[in-house]
């Protein structure tokens, strides 16, 4: 699927329509294990919302804002953790956190070790903004991962990524006006989805710029990411508010 070429923010309709065709098949009549109604504060929530906090530190720090309001929740439990559970207040807020934390608190434990390696690769990677943005909407688009892309349209333009990087992320490896870095950048998550491998050829190139410490970082980044897509397309979470989803730009 090709952006539209007269502009980056506008879909044709035929792109418009494959947008739509895929994110039924995947978001479907919904969610395939629901969300859980929170009832009682429990360690499983609160080290959700401590690794969320995290992660929202990291994605909002070119913006306004705690989308969720998860900090300040998080330290209203805290701060009285017995009080809150028994705060039908508290408890209505807490059941307005995005989908994914409380359907993930069914696999608390888990979700916070997966979400842990994110954070690491998100507020202490090696690999620059740019290149991590690169890299991560690549491999969403080719997974067609409609929560997965559209989050990350919205954090790459945090981070400086305009309407034009984002149509290349979208064509690939060969779209006219690709440096040679971002050009071999896209078109190692291309091979690693395809062959589980980065060529020599594309190896030659990255190790150009990147060190060593970026270099192993650039597989397991793709890797992440593409398990963020299984698990986001197979229980089917939707998309929240401002999530545009495949049809993001």
């Amino acid at each position: 699927m090709k952006p539209d070429p007269e502009s980056g923010n506008r879909l044709t309709a035929q792109a418009r329509r494959q947008a739509e065709e895929r994110e039924t098949y995947i978001l479907g009549d919904g969610p395939r294990i629901h969300p859980l109604v929170l009832k009682e504060v429990s360690g499983g929530l609160l080290d959700l919302l401590e690794r969320f906090e995290a992660v929202n530190g990291v994605l909002q720090s070119n913006a306004e804002g705690d989308r969720g309001g998860i900090g300040p929740l998080r330290a209203r439990v805290l701060a009285d953790p017995e009080g809150a559970g028994a705060s039908s207040e508290v408890l209505a807020d807490l059941n307005r956190l995005p989908e994914i934390v409380l359907t993930m608190l069914r696999h608390a434990k888990l979700f916070a070790l997966h979400t842990d390696v994110g954070l690491q690769l998100l507020a202490r990677g090696a690999l620059s903004f740019r290149d991590r943005e690169f890299a991560v909407l690549r491999i969403a688009w080719l997974c067609q991962a409609p929560y997965e892309w559209g989050e990350h349209v919205l954090v790459g333009k945090r981070f400086g990524l305009g309407s034009e990087d984002i149509a290349r992320v979208i064509e690939g490896p060969e779209a006219a006006g690709l440096a040679e870095h971002e050009r071999a950048l896209l078109r190692a998550v291309d091979e690693l989805k395809a062959d589980a491998m980065i060529s020599d050829a594309t190896w030659r190139v990255l190790a150009q710029r990147l060190d060593e410490r970026q270099l192993i970082e650039l597989p397991i980044i793709v890797g992440q990411y593409q398990s963020v897509a299984y698990y986001q397309n197979s229980l089917r979470l939707r998309l929240h508010t401002g999530n545009l989803g495949l049809k993001a730009r």
